[in-house]
């Protein structure tokens, strides 16, 4: 019974890393937790979080992580809002962390577990693929031409 008990976690455990090797489609759900703007202008920093949204989805190293919160933050204050940049760097830095399974963690396009990590080549090509439809990723695709 306990031989039986530990093959299945060990089971459980290797399917969930194998999960982690394939992408579900882009979904953002604005700035998570946070408004996605102002009560007079209610979208005014929601492109910012979008963006933060797509680099998250399909995460990447610790360095790739601070590099994305610090441009969101970037974006934030660029919009005119430096005080709600400094809270949303602040919220990000602490809720994205890869250990928790939430929805807006770093590599929640992938399964959980998914920790820190360079992408692999096929992982790359899985986010070419499922990035093609989207809006400001052929906008960043431009300007870097």
């Amino acid at each position: 019974m306990l031989i039986r008990l530990v093959i299945t976690s060990i089971l459980l455990l290797a399917s969930a890393f194998l999960q982690a090797d394939t992408l579900k489609p882009f979904t953002s759900d604005g700035c998570s937790a946070f408004p996605d703007g102002t009560f007079d202008q209610k979208n005014l920093w929601l492109e910012c979080c979008q963006q933060h949204d797509y680099d998250y989805w399909q995460g990447g190293t610790y360095q790739q992580r601070l590099v994305s919160d610090k441009q969101l933050k970037a974006c934030v204050t660029q919009v005119g809002e430096p005080t709600i940049a400094a809270l949303m760097l602040a919220g990000v830095r602490v809720g994205g962390t890869p250990y928790l399974p939430t929805s807006f963690r770093w590599g929640y396009g992938w399964g959980h577990p998914r920790l820190y990590g360079a992408l692999s080549i096929k992982e790359l090509a899985q986010v070419a693929e499922l990035s093609t439809h989207l809006p400001f990723v052929k906008e960043k695709i431009l300007k870097n031409k």
